[in-house]
C-alpha cells in the first residue's frame, strides 16, 4: 500500500473523518481511521459504532491496500505540515510511515479487518433537499434537544417525513422546536429519531449551498450522501414525545415585538438573573412589556420594551436563556408571542410564516 497526495487534499476530509472518533473507546481500533487505496481512489472511514464517516479523495500514483492508523496523530501530523506539502504514505512491516520534506514519521497500526463495519442498509424511504435547508433544520432546533437526559429518545432529533416537507423536532422537556423545508420524498409518511452526536455530525458535514443531499431513511439508520462523503448513522429506538399536543393552539394574548430589541432585553435582564435557574419575570400591558431579574445577591434588574398588544395585563416567569435561545436562531425582524395566562406555555413564532415553531414552558418564580 502506498499514495502520495497534496497535504490539503487529505487533511479535509480527514478533519471531518476524525470528527467522529471518540477519545475514549472501548476497542481500540475505534480510535484509529481506515484508510483504503482502491481504483485511484483514497477512501478515510472513521465510526464509534453509532456514527460513521467516509470521505473520499482522488489519487494520481498509487498502490492498492488498506490498514488502520491512529485518527487524530494522523490528522495532528497533517495539521502541522506547511501548505501545500506533499505526503507521500506507505506501509513497512506493519507500520505507517509518513514522509513529507525532510519530516518522516512513524505510526502504529491494526489490522483493517478489526475495524466495524455498519451494514449495508436497505432504505424505506429517500429524501433528496438542498444542504443549506438541511442545516438551516438542524440550526434552529438543535439547541433544544436533550443531553445525557435518563429519557433517551430526547437525546436526538425526531426527522419526520410527510407530503413532500421534511421536519425537524427536538424538545428536551421544558422547550420545544419545531422547523420544516420542502423536500423531494420517495416513500410513505416516517419518523425516525436521530441520535445528538449523528445530528451534529451531520451538521458539520453540511453547508449552506443548494447543492443536493441524499437521506436514504431505513428501519435502524439514516444515510446522507454529499459529494465525496457518506455519512452514515444508527437511529434511536424509542417513541418521541406527540409534538402536536404540546403546540398551544388557542393562546389568545398575542404580543408583536422586535427581534433585536426583544433580544438585547433579555440579555441584559439576565446578567442579574439567577445564575442556576436563569429565571425572568415578564408583566405584559397594553403597548408594553417589562422584563425584571433578580439574584441571591438581592441585585436586580429591569427593563421595557414597547410592543405591539392589547389586552388584559399577564404576569408569567420564563428561564431566560430558553427565550434566548430561539431569539438567537430565527432571522425575521419581528416575533410573535402567543400567550394564555401565567401557568401555559408559550409558543414563539416568525414574524412573516410559521416555517419555525417554538414552545417554552413558564417557571413559578
Amino acid at each position: 500500500m502506498k499514495f502520495s497526495v497534496v497535504r490539503e487534499t487529505l487533511l479535509k476530509p480527514l478533519q471531518l473523518v476524525a470528527g467522529v472518533v471518540e477519545r475514549k473507546q472501548t476497542m481500540p481500533v475505534l480510535a484509529n481511521v481506515l484508510v483504503e487505496v482502491k481504483d485511484q481512489t483514497l477512501t478515510l472511514t472513521g465510526s464509534d459504532l453509532e456514527v460513521e464517516l467516509v470521505g473520499r479523495a482522488p489519487l494520481d500514483e498509487c498502490q492498492e491496500g488498506r490498514i488502520t492508523v491512529p485518527a487524530r496523530k494522523l490528522m495532528d501530523i497533517c495539521k502541522s505540515l506547511p501548505d501545500s506539502a506533499v505526503i507521500e504514505f506507505s506501509l513497512d512491516e506493519q507500520k505507517a510511515v509518513i514522509r513529507s520534506g525532510r519530516s518522516r514519521f512513524t505510526l502504529s497500526t491494526l489490522p483493517a479487518e478489526e475495524f466495524p463495519n455498519i451494514q449495508d442498509m436497505q432504505g424505506d424511504l429517500t429524501v433528496k433537499i438542498p444542504q443549506g435547508n438541511v442545516r438551516k433544520l438542524i440550526d434552529r432546533t438543535g439547541f433544544a434537544m436533550a443531553n445525557q437526559d435518563v429519557r433517551y429518545y430526547l437525546n436526538g432529533m425526531l426527522f419526520e417525513v410527510a407530503d413532500g416537507q421534511l421536519r425537524a423536532v427536538a424538545t428536551d422537556g421544558h422547550r420545544l422546536a419545531t422547523a420544516i423545508e420542502d423536500a423531494q420524498v420517495q416513500g410513505d409518511l416516517t419518523q425516525v429519531i436521530v441520535p445528538r452526536k449523528g445530528v451534529l455530525e451531520l451538521n458539520r458535514l453540511l453547508n449552506d449551498s443548494e447543492d443536493e443531499v441524499e437521506l436514504t431513511i431505513g428501519a435502524n439508520h439514516i444515510r446522507a450522501k454529499v459529494a465525496d462523503y457518506t455519512f452514515t448513522s444508527k437511529l434511536v429506538d424509542g417513541k418521541f414525545p406527540d409534538y402536536h399536543r404540546v403546540i398551544p393552539r388557542n393562546n389568545e394574548k398575542v404580543v408583536t415585538a422586535d427581534r433585536l430589541e426583544l433580544r438585547q432585553v433579555f440579555l441584559r435582564a439576565s446578567i442579574l438573573s439567577n445564575e442556576k435557574y436563569r429565571g425572568v419575570r415578564l408583566i405584559l400591558s397594553n403597548g408594553m412589556l417589562q422584563v425584571f431579574a433578580n439574584n441571591p445577591e438581592q441585585e436586580e434588574a429591569e427593563e421595557s420594551v414597547l410592543v405591539q398588544y392589547q389586552g388584559d395585563n399577564l404576569e408569567v416567569g420564563f428561564n431566560v436563556g430558553y427565550l434566548l435561545d430561539v431569539l438567537g436562531v430565527v432571522d425575521s425582524q419581528e416575533v410573535r408571542i402567543s400567550l394564555n395566562d401565567s401557568n401555559s406555555s408559550a409558543l414563539i413564532e416568525e414574524g412573516q410564516g410559521h416555517a419555525s415553531q417554538y414552545v417554552v414552558m413558564p417557571m413559578r418564580l
